[in-house]
């Protein structure tokens, strides 16, 4: 069986899916691994890397394609990448199929059997494969950086003898992997941190790292079974808006994390509360991608409004390529293995993490989460 690795071509994207230490997990397992040329290079990994790990190097992208098992990448590969595969091949990546309903059904049409690496559901047993986290991870300390070094004055408290420099405020959204990650951070800093979920049950994590847990009391529940954020009320919205304002307002950097799988980011910060911040604040809103957590962001651009600076980055993780690959590519093996058995995929529809990772096979939609939450 022959697994293919390419270069990414999406704008921003310069993680690999398989470092050459994931080569060397995967040929162990009985696989045979080709890897486009240059594939690595974006993230430190060259080409002498991978074929030292028992990968064989090829400059033909189609040949990689069209002659793979299994093709490994991080984002979903375009649509002309997808009719090149051949039926009854096997896709693994980041695909977001809630969001790309008209991608499922090319999947369907092709015959491809597509594992999304974003659709694992999040149990113990799936820890070691959960790239979301990994990759929010990344995210979320990286968002205290540029919050950083975007703001003009010190995060930790400065004694000169000029003078005593107070700490700055950091009020951080949304609690989940990437916002606590963002927490920690910014205390390492020096700064002061607060934090805001509509998950009462993660006050106790925020406590943990040393942040004030902003407290907003509501009449419904806020999260899914599967522990993620739910969508809340209009009511309990407006509730949670005024409580925000009143912190957004004190704070040098506001940081957002807020996402809702399978829908747009939850609006949290107003044009009014930006408005009210202090000229030379800062806001870095990670969720972007989705729409952004503030209403005058802009995706993908850094703004000035009314002296506040809006910082929304497409793709933070792969700012910090070599990690970031490094551990999606240990996520990616952790499946492979479960997959694999004696150098082919078995798919075990019993086996909890891989029918709700499968979301087409042999034309059809498999995964439950998938089925359930599309609409």
């Amino acid at each position: 069986m022959i697994a293919s690795v390419c270069k990414e071509t999406e704008q921003h994207e310069k993680r690999v899916a398989l470092t050459p230490e994931g080569v060397a997990a995967l040929v162990k397992l009985g696989v045979e691994v080709h890897v486009e040329s240059g594939a690595g290079t974006a993230s430190s990994y060259t080409d002498q890397m991978y074929t030292e790990a028992g990968a064989t190097l090829s400059n033909s992208r189609d040949s990689l394609i069209s002659g793979c098992d299994i093709l490994l990448a991080v984002q979903a590969p375009a649509e002309p990448v997808i009719r090149k595969m051949k039926a009854g091949a096997t896709l693994v990546s980041f695909i977001w199929p809630l969001q790309n309903e008209t991608y499922v059904e090319l999947l369907k049409l092709q015959n491809i059997t597509a594992l999304a690496m974003d659709t694992i559901p999040r149990i113990s047993r799936a820890q070691s494969m959960d790239a979301l986290s990994s990759m929010s991870n990344i995210a979320g300390y990286k968002a205290a950086l540029m919050g950083a070094n975007q703001l003009d004055r010190y995060l930790p408290m400065m004694m000169t003898a000029a003078g005593t420099i107070p700490p700055a405020k950091v009020l951080v959204l949304g609690a989940g992997v990437a916002g606590l990650q963002a927490i920690a951070t910014a205390k390492r800093l020096g700064a002061v941190v607060e934090a805001f979920d509509i998950r009462p049950a993660v006050k106790e994590q925020v406590e943990s790292l040393g942040a004030k847990f902003v407290d907003v009391p509501l009449e419904e529940a806020s999260e899914t079974e599967g522990g993620y954020a739910k969508e809340l009320s209009e009511k309990n919205k407006q509730k949670q808006r005024e409580v925000i304002h009143d912190h957004v307002r004190k704070s040098d950097i506001v940081i957002t994390t807020a996402l809702i799988p399978g829908r747009p980011a939850p609006l949290l910060v107003t044009k009014a509360m930006v408005e009210d911040m202090s000229p030379g604040s800062v806001i870095v809103d990670i969720a972007a991608e989705q729409g952004g957590n503030c209403e005058v962001t802009k995706p993908g651009e850094t703004i000035v409004h009314q002296g506040v600076r809006i910082v929304a980055p497409f793709n933070i993780p792969s700012s910090l390529a070599f990690h970031a690959s490094k551990l999606y590519s240990k996520n990616l093996m952790s499946l492979l293995s479960l997959l694999i058995k004696e150098g082919k995929p078995e798919y075990n529809f019993e086996d909890q993490i891989i029918v709700n990772a499968t979301v087409t096979h042999q034309g059809e939609l498999v995964s439950p989460f998938v089925k359930d939450n599309l609409n």
